[in-house]
Parts: structure tokens; C-alpha cells; sequence
């Protein structure tokens, strides 16, 4: 008849009602552990008026509970228990992500150091020898208790900072991204040629960038970071436009020596603009230096004949060098007031033909590999047919 008594003293702690005023829900919940009812009820007696008791006298069943809600702030476990003991349930909790945060004090007879040591190094909070002194309990349970709530306050303190923290970043982002796009259209605006050739160009370099890391030549440097920075960068490549005169930029025929020689600063007004905004920033900004890169040298070519320093082969930024391919494909296949568009596929011969000449043989063969990726960006951003009256300017 008493142990009858106790286990339903036992089943109460588990299945007691929230009082009406909610004062429950401000209750710690502590989970104790233990395969002999007598021993449960006398936890539970101490603990029940300050906390909400759960109760478990197998380590299944303990791993059952502690898995549900309302999760348990608190264990305390039994070392000595028949099928499962303390050792081989705390070793079940600390695998679960839904358990493993949860503290353990040991409750045992077991009274050597070494098995107090052992306790502790598997991962326990603290360990309580029988029998139990109540004032202990009570002290060792509240101390933990605070330090759950001070943890779980400090890691959702923390976690609003992350989400603010990665708000303003996201914001930031956001902004820095319209602020390239706005200089971009500004120079779009002075040839309206361009249409959606920013995103096009950003779309090519991309799918080259993705492609050449696998490249043993470019792994090292297309880093994720870079290559986020390096399409970031791409629509500021003919931001220098803006300082070409409207009776070159805009000419609808064929360039003089002299107009061509002006229409080809604009890779220098270009970079030397944006050197002028990493000069004014307070610090480093990893997308301007490439953005500098692709403004300055996405006319250069693999044989030494482009413009503005003439550079030749690993001289040039790989950031221009896969601007030059992605700048000239879309030139190739874009109407112009002087040209009609050509195919995909005659772009591609001409790409190929240049091939270590123009072009760097690497970024060829990967844009090869990547055509039909081309095709596709070149068709989710085609420009709208032009009105017959438009007059565009030259290709630089």
C-alpha cells in the first residue's frame, strides 16, 4: 500500500494542472531520475513547492521527457539503475540537439572520488551523494537553475544581436548594390545602347567565375568571397562613359582616329573615378579595388594589343579578363546601329577564334563548357525591340 501511495504521489508531479493563473508557466521544470519510487517522492516533495516536478524511474523513460515539452531546465539523475544507468543516459541526452543543453547534476550513493570525477568529465553539472541533505539540494538545485536562466538570457541576448547585426548587414548590403546599379545606370543613361547589358555581363561572369574555380589555375584566388565581389563589381565596368563627349559616345557612325582615341579614356576615367572613391573611404572596400580592376583593364587583351596599359596574358586581372570575353559576347549578339545582332552561334566562333589571343584559353574553354548557360542569360534579358527612331552610339 505505500508504494502504491508514492508512485501516485510520483504520477502527480507529472500530471499536475497549470493553475488558472499561469504562475506555473514561471516555475523552473526539473526532471528527476531515479528507479526507486521512494526515492522520487522524497525529491519530490522538496522540490515540487518551488518547481514543476517531472518524474521518471527508467532512463527511457527519462530520455522521453526530457525530449518533450515542456522541456526540463534541470536533471537530476540516478546513477544506479537496472537496463540504462545514469552514465549511459546522460551519454543518450548529450547527442540530441533537443537535450544536449540540458544541465545534469548526478543523485547517487556511489560515494568515491573517482566516481564523482567520472561523473563530471562525461559532462554532469555537479553531483549529490546520498542521502540527501535537503538544504544541499535545494542550494546546488537553485545555483543551477540561475546559471540556465543566465545562459539562456546571455544566448538570446546574443541571438537578437545576431539578427540585428545581420539585419543592418543585409541593409547595408542592399544599399551598397543599389548604389552600384544607380552609378551603372548613370552611365547606361548617356548610351542608350546598353539596355540590360548589365545584367547580362553580370550573368556571364558569374557563370565563368562558377566554372573556372574548378580550374587547378584559378581555385586559389575564386574564392566564394571573390567571386561574390568580382559579379558585384561587373556593371561598374564602363562607368567612364560618363565622361565621354555625346557627339562620340553617341555618334551613330563609324569612329575617327582621334574620336576613338577618346572614346578609349573611358577606361582610365573609369578606374581613376572609382580610385578617387577608395581614397575617400574610410576603409578597404574589397569590391571597388576589383571594380577598379574590371573598369580599367576590360579592353586588355591576352596578346599584349588592348588598351589602356597593354597588357598581356596573367598580367591582367583575371576580374578584367573575364569582363573582356563577357563585354564582347554581348556586344556580338546585340543590335547596334551599325551592325545587326549575330546569332549565338557566330559569337561563339568568333570567341573561339580568339583564343589566346584576345582572350585568356582558360576563360575560353570555360565559357564553352558554359554556353548554353550564355544562351539562357542572354535570353532571360533581352532587350525590348528598339523604336525606329532611336539613335544609339558606338561600341567602345
Amino acid at each position: 500500500m505505500a508504494r502504491l501511495i508514492v508512485t501516485r504521489r510520483i504520477e502527480i508531479y507529472v500530471t499536475q494542472a497549470t493553475p488558472a493563473d499561469g504562475s506555473e508557466q514561471q516555475k523552473a521544470t526539473i526532471l528527476i531520475v531515479d528507479d526507486v519510487p521512494e526515492n522520487l517522492a522524497v525529491l519530490g516533495d522538496l522540490l515540487q513547492p518551488d518547481y514543476r516536478v517531472l518524474a521518471a524511474t527508467s532512463g527511457a523513460r527519462a530520455l522521453s521527457l526530457a525530449a518533450a515539452e515542456p522541456r526540463p531546465d534541470l536533471i537530476l539523475l540516478d546513477v544506479m539503475m537496472p537496463q540504462m544507468d545514469g552514465y549511459q543516459v546522460l551519454a543518450q541526452l548529450l547527442t540530441q540537439p533537443l537535450t544536449r543543453t540540458i544541465p545534469v547534476i548526478f543523485v547517487t550513493a556511489l560515494d568515491m572520488t573517482q566516481d564523482e570525477e567520472r561523473g563530471l568529465s562525461l559532462g554532469a553539472v555537479d553531483y549529490i551523494s546520498k542521502p540527501l541533505r535537503p538544504a544541499i539540494v535545494l542550494a546546488r538545485v537553485h545555483a543551477h537553475i540561475e546559471l540556465k536562466r543566465a545562459r539562456d538570457r546571455l544566448e538570446n541576448h546574443n541571438a537578437c544581436l545576431e539578427a540585428e547585426v545581420a539585419r543592418r548587414m543585409a541593409e547595408n548590403q542592399l544599399i551598397q548594390d543599389v548604389s552600384i546599379h544607380a552609378l551603372a545606370r548613370l552611365a547606361e543613361t548617356r548610351d542608350p545602347e546598353t539596355g540590360n547589358h548589365l545584367h547580362r555581363t553580370q550573368g556571364y561572369v558569374r557563370a565563368l567565375a562558377h566554372r573556372l574555380r574548378d580550374y587547378p589555375r584559378f581555385s586559389a584566388c575564386l574564392t566564394e568571397r571573390f567571386c561574390e565581389m568580382l559579379v558585384k563589381s561587373a556593371p561598374l565596368h564602363d562607368i567612364g562613359k560618363v565622361g565621354i563627349p555625346d557627339n562620340i559616345l553617341l555618334k551613330p557612325g563609324k569612329l575617327t582616329a582621334d574620336e576613338w582615341a577618346v572614346m578609349k579614356t573611358h577606361a582610365t576615367i573609369g578606374s581613376e573615378a572609382i580610385a578617387q572613391a577608395e581614397r575617400d573611404a574610410a576603409e578597404p572596400v574589397a569590391f571597388l579595388r576589383i571594380a577598379k580592376e574590371i573598369a580599367r583593364h576590360h579592353h586588355e587583351k591576352w596578346d599584349g594589343s588592348g588598351y589602356p596599359d597593354g597588357l598581356a596574358g596573367d598580367a591582367i586581372p583575371i576580374s578584367a579578363r573575364l569582363m573582356a570575353l563577357a563585354d564582347v559576347f554581348d556586344a556580338l549578339i546585340s543590335p547596334r546601329v551599325y551592325k545587326a545582332p549575330m546569332s549565338y552561334e557566330q559569337a561563339c566562333t568568333i570567341i573561339t577564334a580568339e583564343r589566346g589571343r584576345h582572350f585568356d584559353p582558360d576563360v575560353v574553354d570555360a565559357f564553352l563548357e558554359r554556353f548554353d548557360e550564355f544562351k539562357s542569360i542572354a535570353e532571360r534579358y533581352r532587350d525590348p525591340e528598339p523604336a525606329p527612331d532611336v539613335v544609339s552610339g558606338a561600341a567602345a
